[in-house]
């Protein structure tokens, strides 16, 4: 019988066949920390732990609370900033880079065929260039530090078999809902899944990112595209070439490969979709929800601000205004993202349609700071999560959907879809 991705992907890091239902000890390629690494660090400072298995398969992003919005952030970022020095981890990126999955992926740090865990829930990211990413808690992460490894169950996969091409003003962020919708935030618990097929193919790497990122979101332990030729263009773009003398190493399933189940996707039915409070899995098609005022717009986070996001709704806004009751805010995923769009003009246009552009960070979709939501109002947003409270007041309400629908929406002032 054959084997899937993530049995592969196991089976290598354990050192022996490893098959869904087994429980390994799987030796890590890489760890990413964010602001979370601050509790792990203090875990092995206080287990008197004073080196680490391997300080250069190590990755530290601050992204979370970028600038640091009060006395706490700030000092939680100090010490992380003395952790690193005293473990002597050297690539660390501060509050310099970006949020940390996009960083991670752009500059270099996922590979396919890889075990990368992180210390945020959306490391199933990943999984768009073939990794088995997925998020650990503090004490998980401080065991990795020490030893270079962690235990896994095997998960079982779903394969999600996509035909066809996405319809001219749907993008994959919609798809990603209406899998959300159709499977729940349960759906795939444990599991990991498999995005196959010739729609799965026509992806772009960001799109592909967006849909592996939330992956979670249907309660999945990894989410995996096929590694193809775009992936390894883009790896090569981003300073992983293939080649003889590649460190890495790509696995694909087997024809034969055994799924917990196989479901297929019809990519031409698929209709811009919109997730209403307080939950992924609570979708409807927008034109179901259309007409709903909206107070915040907001197009950012791990999931919807890559320089493809930021393109489609620069493009929309372009020649219009924001409704003059709504705020928008525009974070990019990272400097970088932020530098090409500063060259493509798309800033201008976001700043000439009203829209104020933020930092890249975490902040707008983690409920730090930068857009903090009142009692009462409504955003739409391209964040991956909407539940109460998590963007300001719990008596808010959050709407997911895709940067082109968020961008619609800021300028109508209320729930709409954009025309093709």
């Amino acid at each position: 019988m054959g084997m899937t991705m993530a049995e592969k992907i196991l089976s290598r890091a354990a050192g022996r066949e490893a098959r869904a239902g087994d429980t390994v000890v799987a030796k890590v390629d890489r760890l990413m920390g964010h602001e979370g690494f601050r509790l792990a660090g203090m875990v092995l400072e206080e287990a008197g732990i004073e080196r680490l298995w391997d300080p250069d398969r190590i990755v530290i992003v601050l992204d979370h609370a970028v600038p640091a919005p009060d006395e706490a952030s700030a000092q939680g970022h100090a010490v992380i900033r003395k952790q690193v020095e005293k473990y002597g981890i050297q690539t660390f990126y501060d509050t310099r880079g970006g949020i940390s999955h996009q960083v991670m992926c752009e500059k270099g740090h996922v590979a396919p065929g890889e075990l990368i865990l992180g210390t945020d829930s959306h490391s199933t990211m990943y999984g768009a260039l073939g990794a088995a990413g997925t998020g650990i808690g503090f004490t998980e992460t401080a065991y990795v530090c020490a030893t270079g490894t962690l235990w896994f169950t095997v998960p079982e996969t779903i394969e999600l078999r996509l035909r066809g091409e996405l319809p001219p003003g749907v993008m994959s962020k919609d798809l990603m809902l209406h899998l959300a919708g159709r499977f729940t935030v349960e759906g795939a618990q444990y599991r990991s899944v498999e995005w196959t097929g010739d729609g799965a193919a026509g992806l772009s790497v960001e799109s592909r990112m967006t849909m592996a990122n939330m992956a979670v979101e249907i309660g999945a332990k990894f989410g995996f595209f096929l590694p193809d030729e775009k992936t390894f263009a883009y790896l090569a773009e981003h300073g992983l070439p293939r080649g003889a003398d590649s460190s890495w190493e790509p696995v694909w399933p087997d024809p034969d490969a055994a799924y917990a189940s196989s479901h297929e996707i019809d990519l031409t039915a698929i209709e811009p979709q919109v997730a209403l409070p307080h939950s992924p899995d609570n979708v409807r098609p927008v034109s179901a929800v259309a007409g709903q005022r909206v107070d915040q717009a907001v197009l950012g986070s791990c999931t919807n601000a890559r320089i493809e996001d930021l393109r489609v709704a620069a493009e929309y806004l372009r020649g219009k205004q924001v409704a003059r009751h709504v705020r928008m805010y525009v974070s990019p995923a990272s400097v970088d993202v932020y530098r090409q769009a500063m060259r493509e003009g798309l800033l201008e246009d976001f700043l000439a349609a009203g829209a104020v552009v933020l930092n890249p960070g975490c902040g707008a979709c983690f409920g730090k700071h930068m857009g903090l939501l009142a009692a009462g109002e409504v955003c739409i947003s391209s964040t991956n999560r909407n539940f109460q409270g998590r963007m300001g007041s719990p008596g808010a309400r959050v709407f997911l959907a895709s940067p082109l629908t968020v961008a619609a929406s800021a300028v109508a002032g209320e729930i709409a879809r954009a025309e093709a």
